[in-house]
């Protein structure tokens, strides 16, 4: 059975909403996710500071 992936921490920049959480191997990851209109970027990143990084081209 998979373990559950609880967000914490959760922020947002501008658009941009920052969640950390643990992946299945245990280790801290940040998903980053854009909520504008149109754009629908969503990542994950090893640290919180390359979560920061997306400009949105949407406007």
């Amino acid at each position: 059975m998979p373990a559950r992936d609880n967000f914490h921490s959760l922020m947002r920049i501008g658009p941009v909403q920052i969640g950390t959480h643990r992946d299945r191997n245990g280790q801290t990851k940040h998903a980053a996710v854009c909520s504008s209109d149109g754009c629908g970027w969503s990542a994950d990143y090893t640290s919180q500071t390359a979560a920061r990084t997306h400009r949105c081209r949407v406007r």
